[in-house]
């Protein structure tokens, strides 16, 4: 029987998926230092990670009875692809299955962020019923989204479905992606009601000085994309978003660009260094803040699972 670790979890699912299929799924979370010795000693033929596992070159080598490794997400940064796949070991991931998920968060950080939540809900436990009147006064200035400009950098399946919520809420999107000139999209309504949007591509520079709020989707990059130069063209005021991952974002010019005002609201669920985030960004005011659950739905991960199960049946039978 092949064995299959699910080592940063499985949905319930994606687990009966497979036991259907014929394989023998383990959900043991192992260690990173110890998952060699496991790999080899229980015999894996797939593993499957999220974020919190490191596929890199030397785990590769030392357990040659891997066949297959999954990503339970889009991004796989945490996994030397190339290297496995020179090695015949198959590299899969979900890129599809979470993209909604993470859109729906990026605007509830940014639904926080115009409306002050993430800081009345630390004020309210604490004053709430001293200081009521004071309160409400600090949190009455809140603004809409609708009618506001959002720049959506890369535009791939998670850009793509942040702008259908925001040409939903009424919002002007424009979206930059090095690898496009323009993109189709399809806003689709209950009742089999939908309405297709052209969306341009623009120029780098147009979105920074033209967007009242910017959310970032773009794989794992070498260099910042949003630094020093690039907040200095920005509206000022603008509210920021990163879903994506950490280091595209300058954190500390980033607190910056927050305590001058430039940036008026911040929503990070990515960090530069994840699992330890900065307790400058954790203890900002003006940041609101989750601990990278972007894909982490009950809908997304039974997807996920599915969709992992669907592709590792097709590879091995």
């Amino acid at each position: 029987m092949i064995n299959i670790l699910a080592n940063d979890g499985i949905s319930n699912s994606g687990v009966e998926a497979l036991k259907n299929s014929g394989f023998n799924i383990i959900t043991t979370n192992v260690a990173q230092e110890q998952l060699e010795s496991y790999i080899n000693k229980e015999n894996i033929s797939v593993i499957l990670v999220r974020s919190a596992t490191t596929i890199r070159k030397d785990l590769i080598d030392k357990c040659p009875c891997l066949k297959i490794i999954g990503r339970g997400g889009v991004g796989m940064d945490n996994i030397d692809v190339d290297y496995a796949r020179s090695k015949n070991i198959h590299v899969i991931n979900t890129p599809a299955a979470s993209s909604g998920s993470v859109a729906e968060l990026v605007f509830a950080h940014l639904y926080s962020g115009v409306r002050f939540l993430h800081e009345s809900n630390r004020a309210m436990p604490l004053e709430g019923d001293t200081n009521f009147k004071k309160l409400k006064k600090s949190y009455s200035k809140g603004v809409e989204l609708r009618g506001k400009t959002i720049g959506i950098i890369g535009f791939g399946r998670i850009g793509r479905e942040t702008a259908k919520i925001a040409l939903g809420v009424g919002m002007n999107v424009i979206a930059h992606d090095k690898f496009l000139e323009s993109a189709n999209i399809k806003l689709e309504f209950i009742g089999n009601k939908s309405i297709d949007f052209n969306i341009k591509i623009s120029k780098f520079e147009d979105l920074l000085k033209k967007s009242d709020f910017i959310s970032l989707h773009v794989p794992a990059q070498k260099d910042y994309v949003i630094g020093k130069n690039e907040f200095s063209k920005m509206k000022d005021g603008v509210g920021i978003i990163n879903a994506a991952r950490g280091g595209v974002i300058n954190e500390s010019e980033l607190v910056s660009a927050l305590e001058s005002g430039k940036v008026s609201f911040a929503g990070l669920d990515t960090f530069e260094n994840e699992p330890k985030p900065e307790i400058q960004l954790l203890m900002n005011s003006k940041i609101s803040l989750t601990p990278h659950i972007g894909a982490a739905t009950n809908e997304a991960q039974d997807r996920i699972g599915i969709e992992l199960a669907e592709q590792i049946s097709y590879l091995l039978n």
